[in-house]
């Protein structure tokens, strides 16, 4: 079973690049265990994604299709809900 984890951000988001890099490290502990999407919600090819999960704000981490943080998870907060999947 792979865990699909997609990460929303903007470019100019200042709290994005944590998340970005917390799904980093899980993708580093976790291997094929899970598949990392990092989806920019400003590009118009990715407007109707962020509808569908009803994003207001980023970073949102989405895992599974469910809304799991809204906000930067910390690398170990972040791994520690995957492997609860797992």
């Amino acid at each position: 079973m792979v865990i699909k984890v997609e990460v929303f951000k903007t470019d100019s988001c200042p709290h994005c690049p944590a998340a970005v890099s917390a799904a980093e490290s899980a993708k580093a502990k976790l291997g094929d265990q899970i598949d990392v999407e990092i989806v920019n919600a400003n590009d118009p090819a990715n407007i109707d994604r962020a509808r569908e999960y009803q994003i207001m704000a980023v970073p949102t981490v989405v895992i599974d299709g469910n809304v799991e943080f809204i906000g930067a998870p910390s690398g170990s907060d972040l791994i520690e809900k995957l492997e609860s999947l797992l």
